[in-house]
């Protein structure tokens, strides 16, 4: 189940590097996938955050067909000032639920799985906006989910993911050019 998890969400990581569509419902399958493979590991933040990723998956992909007004969501910038926010959000997200998972949970290592599930939230709805700033968001959550998979057994999941980390380098430099580019004449 780890490697189709792994397979499926790849491709999935890679269409979303591309500002593919179709990265939404590849999403869902891997999401779902994964979230069996974490529930048996006891990353049950991560198991959250799967379920969270099928559920935003849903409607990233409405929201980059139909966007505002009905026309496909451009790539765009967040303004500073909501990105502030989003950092401390994410900050906050992980003390408190990495609290409550060492209160009254058996998880590996609750603040680092915190640590992933509050900023890949953080950044997949600055990525179902379109925003470029979900990428050094990804960056930041495959840094830590790298090792912390790996202490768990999980050797392809955190391999993989240390190919998700240049992904997210690569993609960001691509939805900058994205963003830059002159919007298409109707």
């Amino acid at each position: 189940m780890e490697i189709a998890a792994n397979v499926i969400t790849g491709a999935s990581i890679l269409l979303a590097g591309r500002n593919s569509v179709h990265t939404w419902w590849t999403g869902i399958v891997g999401c779902s996938l994964f979230a069996f493979v974490f529930f048996e590991s006891r990353l049950y933040a991560d198991v959250l955050l799967q379920s969270f990723f099928v559920v935003t998956s849903v409607v990233g992909w409405w929201q980059w067909l139909h966007g505002r007004g009905g026309e496909e969501l451009r790539v765009t910038d967040l303004p500073s000032s909501k990105l502030l926010w989003q950092v401390v959000a994410g900050i906050l997200g992980a003390v408190l639920y990495g609290l409550l998972l060492r209160r009254f949970t058996n998880a590996y290592a609750p603040f680092l799985d915190s640590t992933v599930l509050a900023f890949s939230i953080v950044a997949q709805l600055l990525m179902m906006r379109r925003h470029v700033q979900n990428w050094p968001f990804w960056l930041l959550v495959n840094s830590i989910a790298v090792p912390l998979y790996a202490t768990r057994g999980l050797y392809l999941t955190s391999a993989l993911y240390s190919v998700y980390w240049i992904n997210a380098l690569v993609s960001w430099r691509h939805w900058r050019r994205l963003r830059d580019a002159p919007a298409p004449v109707v």
